[in-house]
């Protein structure tokens, strides 16, 4: 296969040489928003559209002709009133795009998405779904989702949307609709075709990716308290049939049963995903009525992490799991030559992923990436066979030296081996370094080997960096999350602590100069672990962090979601005993909290109470709150605030300064 590299670099996002060349504000560069936050191809293949960061929370959605590289600003989001999320192409000329918001509503944080489609140059923009209207008997708060691109139908898409029912005081009119259908929708004129009736329970329908829809999944209440419930039932069509009949059924808190992820029209057969020997693997199951199942991915460690898909249709073309990588498992044969071919073309970035395609899979829009490299966007062309450059993901770190990261594994305290992986400065001898701690959120979540804006803003400022997998995590299968990492807390955050005792023991870490710092879960952590040895680091960093168990069930209680959250943190002696805000007193290290105040995943009360206990502890603590900011804190200057303060506090508090 012949690569020419470089044919051509967007230059808007890729940063001039004589910037590039200049030192940069690490804590800027390495707190910039990802430059890429959506990207799609056209159908034909010859546009581009993709969403970037603007000042603030703001987006730019912009569009690109590939051939000469032109691009314009299509349409933006203030990033206060709204905001841009993953956008699409309904046809070569008009694009889809979900715009979503947070709205402070008295003593509720209240997110609220709507579907919008407009032309490639900002015209025409539409509205999809039901009209809101005063007669509304309930606010939609959720916008509706594609289920179908209808490859071949031009601006026409399958929308899964609310249907909420009006009824017009004093008069005769009424719409009875009531729950979650499926229409298919022209963008451009609005026209819409009823699909699926709406069903008050309905959770999933799952296209053929050609029109059709093949699965649907219903959600009972739990009794009569019409709360969400945890159990999914499955029906399936039979090709050509509208009979609704049973396929199976999934329980999400255990992950019990059979959950389909994807419908292949031409084998009319589901993907769906099934425990083996207590990991996810994945089967394809025939939807003719036989009940024939073939094993495709399984793994003896780990979960099958999800489908590959590519294009309009979303065609299943692979699987994919982690280990200490993630592996590929593709069904495509080209794509597995393809990808193996890259490989070895650019070896310094074997992350490989097809991101989407032309409608006929002639052009190929693909990422790579590698732990020291945050990602580059290449176009394929499989008729000429050339490779080009299009994009960087993170420019700002163009010319910074990264940091590798290494897979390695500790002992817990009961013998058990954890999986992890340290990243260390790119200069020096790795040993008696000041050394972080790093858990990730969740808890049902993993870190994975590959780039981590965190961690390698600390190393570059001299740190060792530990990402633990500790019990609790994710993908690794049930014995391994257990009742998760606030039911048992213990062993958690027990494995957490000992990540930074393998530090130490190892000699990379001084272990006077050992902290710890987490977000959201991660958060929890970095303070609980204080909670159960005082003694072991030396300062503590929490984002946007969980502080008080009992609350964070409080924070759901008027949401149907309340009684899934309520039984996962659980019931009992392990909600005080697993509260960082509950035993403040046990924390003696200083603690630097950071928060939105519009956070919807774990309001600003959690940092609020943890600040306010640490004070009446006598402890030492500063929250740093950022206005209109929500969980993920999605501006590049407060994240760069937030790296920076992070950078010297820690660096005061371990005597580095």
């Amino acid at each position: 296969m012949r690569i020419r590299l470089g044919g051509y670099l967007l230059l808007l996002l890729a940063m001039p040489a004589a910037l590039l060349a200049q030192a940069p504000d690490m804590a800027t560069a390495f707190g910039a928003r990802e430059s890429i936050e959506s990207i799609a191809l056209s159908p034909n293949g010859r546009r581009l559209a993709y969403v970037a960061p603007a000042d603030g929370q703001a987006s730019r959605l912009y569009t690109v002709d590939l051939d000469s590289g032109d691009s314009r600003v299509t349409t933006a989001a203030d990033g206060v009133r709204q905001r841009l999320g993953g956008c699409g192409w309904v046809s070569d000329a008009r694009l889809l795009c979900t715009v979503f918001g947070l709205t402070d509503s008295p003593g509720e944080i209240v997110s609220l998405s709507r579907l919008v489609a407009l032309d490639s140059d900002g015209a025409n923009i539409r509205v999809l779904g039901q009209t809101d209207s005063f007669y509304q008997r309930y606010v939609s708060l959720w916008g509706g989702n594609v289920i179908d691109w209808l490859p071949g139908q031009n601006g026409a898409v399958l929308m899964g949307q609310n249907f909420v029912p009006e009824r017009r005081q004093g008069t005769n009119i009424e719409r009875r609709e009531n729950g979650y259908g499926v229409v298919r929708v022209d963008t451009a004129n609005l026209s819409t075709r009823t699909v699926e009736t709406a069903r008050l329970n309905a959770a999933r329908y799952v296209s053929d990716g050609h029109g059709t829809i093949r699965i649907m999944g219903m959600r009972p209440p739990r009794g009569e308290t019409g709360m969400m419930g945890d159990v999914i039932n499955y029906f399936y069509r039979a090709a050509d049939s509208e009979e609704w009949r049973p396929l199976g059924q999934y329980t999400e808190s255990t992950r019990e049963g059979m959950s389909p992820a994807a419908v292949d029209r031409a084998l009319n057969a589901a993907y769906v995903f099934q425990k083996l020997n207590g990991r996810m693997a994945l089967y394809r199951l025939a939807l003719d009525g036989s009940g024939r199942r073939e094993l495709l991915v399984s793994h003896d460690t780990v979960d099958v992490a999800g489908l590959l898909r590519i294009g309009r249709g979303g065609r299943v073309i692979g699987a994919s799991y982690v280990t200490e990588t993630r592996q590929a498992v593709y069904f495509d044969p080209e794509l597995q030559q393809l990808a193996a071919q890259l490989g070895r073309a650019m070896p310094n970035l074997p992350q490989i992923r097809f991101i989407d395609s032309s409608e006929d899979e002639s052009r190929l829009l693909i990422l790579a990436a590698s732990d020291r490299d945050p990602g580059r966007y290449f176009l394929y062309d499989r008729g000429t066979r050339q490779l080009n450059e299009i994009m960087l993901a993170r420019p700002q770190l163009e010319n910074v030296t990264l940091a590798e990261v290494r897979a390695v594994s500790y002992r817990a305290a009961d013998g058990t081996t954890i999986p992890a992986y340290l990243t260390l400065p790119p200069a020096g001898s790795g040993r008696g370094l000041p050394a972080i701690v790093l858990p990730h959120g969740g808890p049902e979540a993993r870190d994975e080997w590959g780039f981590d804006w965190l961690a390698q803003y600390f190393a570059n400022r001299g740190f060792a960096v530990l990402q633990p997998n500790f019990r609790g995590s994710a993908g690794y299968g049930d014995d391994w999350f257990r009742e998760n990492g606030f039911q048992a807390w213990r062993t958690a955050i027990g494995d957490v602590n000992d990540a930074g005792r393998w530090l130490v023991s190892e000699g990379i870490a001084n272990p006077a100069r050992l902290a710890i710092v987490g977000w959201s879960y991660g958060g929890y952590a970095a303070l609980q672990a204080n909670v159960l040895d005082p003694q072991l680091f030396k300062a503590a960093v929490a984002i946007a962090p969980v502080t008080d168990l009992n609350l964070l069930k409080e924070e759901w209680r008027r949401w149907t979601s309340f009684a899934a959250i309520r039984d996962f943190v659980g019931s009992g002696p392990h909600v005080r005993d697993g509260s960082p805000a509950e035993n403040a007193a046990a924390i003696r290290v200083p603690v630097l909290l950071f928060h939105g105040d519009l956070d919807r995943n774990v309001g600003i009360g959690q940092s609020r109470r943890m600040e306010g206990r640490l004070r009446e502890a006598g402890g030492r603590v500063e929250l740093v709150a950022y206005p209109g900011l929500d969980h993920q804190i999605e501006d590049s200057t407060a994240r760069a605030d937030m790296l920076r303060r992070s950078d010297a506090f820690l660096r005061t508090t371990l005597g580095l300064e």
